[in-house]
Formats: C-alpha cells, structure tokens, sequence
C-alpha cells in the first residue's frame, strides 16, 4: 500500500529526529508490502527565515495533499528572546492545527521499567502506568476572543465550546478505551465553569453509546493531585484544550525523558505525529538528542492507517534497546549511544537484521 508523508522537520533537534524516525520507516517499507514517499516542507523559525511566514502556503499544501504528517519541532531562541515580535514560529502549529482541522490530541503516556529510576516520582508510584490523554485542540480559550482594554488595565480570554466539538473528541476518546481497560476519566472543572458543564452533561449522554465503558469525573485540580498520588488509576484522560494542555505536561515526568513520549493529533483531512518534546536548541547538531518520541510517533501514525504489526515491531525494538541497557545521554544508560546511532540500530531491529550491541557504541556496525 502507498501512503504519502509531509516530512516538517522544523527547528532545532527537529531534523536530526525527523531524520531518524524516516529511517525506522524506511526499514518498515523494507519488510512490509508498503511504499512510503515523503514531500519535505518548512514551519516555524526556519519557515520565517525563508519565506517571513511560520507556515507557507506551501507547507499546508503539501499537507492536505499527503496521508500523514510528520513533524519533529517548532521554537529558536532568537524569537523566544524577543517578546514583541509579531510573527513567531510557535504561530506556524497553532495555524496548522487549524488548517488542518487537528481537534484531537492524543498523548500516550507509557512507563518502562528500565527507567522508572529516572522518574521524579517513587519508583512503585509510577511502575506499570499507562494511560493515554485525549486534549480537545481546536477550542476553548487557546481560540476563543480575547483582547485588553483600550487604557491597557485589564485583559479577557474568553473560552467557548459547543456540544458538536465536545462529541466528536468524546467519540475517539469512547473508542480507544474500548481497545484499552475500559475506562473514561472526563477532567473538567463543572463546579465552577459552564463550559465545563456542558462538557459534563454532553459526555454523560455520549457515553450512553458506550454502556461498557466506566465513565468517572474529575475537577481539573484533583486530577492533578491524584497523577502524582496514584497515576495508575487512570485509563483513559478526556479533557478540553488547556486542561489537556496542564494535565499532559504533568504526566509526561513519569516517563523520566521527553524523548521517550510520542503525540498525534486528529484531524478532519490528514493526522500529525510529533514528539512532545520542544526544538531542544541547546542540543541541535551535536546528535545527542532523543530520537524515541519520533519513532514511536511512526508507530502511531502506523496504526492510525491499519499497519498494526508494524507498529507493534517499532514499539518492541524500542523495548529490546532499553532492555540492553542502551540509549541516549538523556536516559543515563550504560551504554550510551547517539541520535543517528538509536536511529540506526532500532532500524536494523525493525528490518529483522541481527544486531551487535556493543559494535554500535564502537561506532563500527550495527549489524552482525
């Protein structure tokens, strides 16, 4: 089968990343029936740098014109340092999600044995999570009308959901825990907003659909307490923009690296897959970077187009890596290996090649 990927490398670490997932992909191709062919495009800094804008014309094209989008990351010092700057690179994604109708994210938050010793929380706090957050992303106060007063003294963000927005997410969030342990955990803050009520009273209905599905709630700030207190108790995480925004920040500690947490993100025409982590600047070009959070948004995007054995084979040589105690500086592992090295061996596990570990650190060959 054919499938067209928009390749955004974007800033910083995000082409060295970007650079690895293609080569887990590619090995994919290579045991597999599927041909994957990639349209490269620009976003954020690097977009402004060429064109003045975050997001050419040309960018939203060669997405709403592919099967997927790929994207490493989006932010350069340069603009973080200047606040009054009017075009900004972060401006690229929020128009994106736009164009592209992205209404739902999805932030998978799995940990691994052999790093719980990186988690700031207690080892047998974090042991065997696994959740995943489904944030609505199209609405809410990110979207909603905001403005300050003519004498500058007060300022307003106004936040505003309707029940069609609210379904349609519920709908992915209802499906996934069906898959999963069946349970839905809507995060909200109804005693205090009516956005959130009507959250509350829309979900309540939606999930009548669902009668095998446990349906809980939670206030937005127990929720909060309760990741840290006991995270396992979580399935499925329902929630709207910013709150998703909050809640899967917090949970994505648990992991011990950003670069081990993957996203994807729902749309009407095309889905995007990202690592959650930022463009890292301090780390770009010197291949130390985490590549894992990419690779393992490939698997999300495989499963997302119905190639569920192949993902399942990128999640488990993900797996056999840190079962050998290897990885990048950020996992403090015995043996430490680069950006392009993670990249290459996960590939050449993915490919079915034999691999010799420690010929890797070596830099000498990642197959026998």
């Amino acid at each position: 089968m054919r499938k067209k990927i928009a390749v955004l490398a974007g800033d910083g670490i995000g082409p060295e990343v970007v650079a690895q997932g293609l080569k887990v992909l590619d090995a994919v191709a290579e045991k597999s029936e599927h041909e994957f062919t990639y349209c490269h495009a620009d976003i954020g800094a690097r977009a402004i740098r060429k064109t003045g804008d975050p997001l050419p014309e040309e960018t939203v094209e060669a997405c709403l014109n592919s099967d997927a989008v790929l994207l490493g990351a989006i932010g350069d010092p340069e603009y973080d340092n200047a606040p009054d700057l009017k075009v900004r690179p972060e401006q690229g994604l929020l128009r994106l999600r736009q164009k592209l109708g992205l209404y739902c994210n999805i932030r998978p938050v799995k940990t691994y044995k052999e790093l719980l010793h990186l988690s700031p929380l207690r080892e047998e706090a974090v042991k065997d999570v696994d959740m995943v957050i489904y944030r609505e992303l199209t609405g809410g106060i990110y979207f909603g009308e905001k403005g300050r007063s003519e004498d500058g003294q007060s300022a307003f963000d106004t936040c505003t959901y309707s029940v069609r927005e609210i379904e349609r997410i519920a709908k992915q969030a209802f499906e996934a825990a069906g898959h999963r342990r069946k349970k839905v955990t809507l995060v909200d803050k109804a005693n205090v907003l009516e956005t959130s009520r009507l959250w509350r009273k829309t979900v309540t209905e939606f999930a009548k659909q669902y009668p095998e599905i446990e349906l809980d709630f939670m206030y937005v700030d127990n929720a909060a307490m309760q990741l840290v207190v006991y995270p396992k108790q979580f399935d499925v995480i329902l929630t709207n923009n910013m709150f998703g925004d909050i809640i899967s920040d917090e949970a994505s500690v648990f992991v011990g690296s950003l670069g081990m947490l993957p996203s994807s993100s729902v749309g009407f025409k095309t889905s995007l897959f990202e690592p959650i982590h930022g463009s890292y600047p301090q780390a770009a070009g010197k291949d130390i970077a985490n590549p894992v959070a990419t690779i393992l948004s490939v698997a999300l995007m495989l499963k997302s187009m119905g190639f569920y054995k192949d993902a399942f084979r990128i999640e488990q040589a993900v797996s056999a890596c840190l079962n050998k105690g290897i990885g990048t500086p950020d996992l403090n592992p015995n043996i430490t290996y680069s950006c392009s090295q993670m990249g290459d061996v996960i590939a050449s596990i993915v490919s079915g090649a034999e691999v010799k570990y420690e010929r890797i650190s070596d830099g000498i060959s990642t197959i026998i």
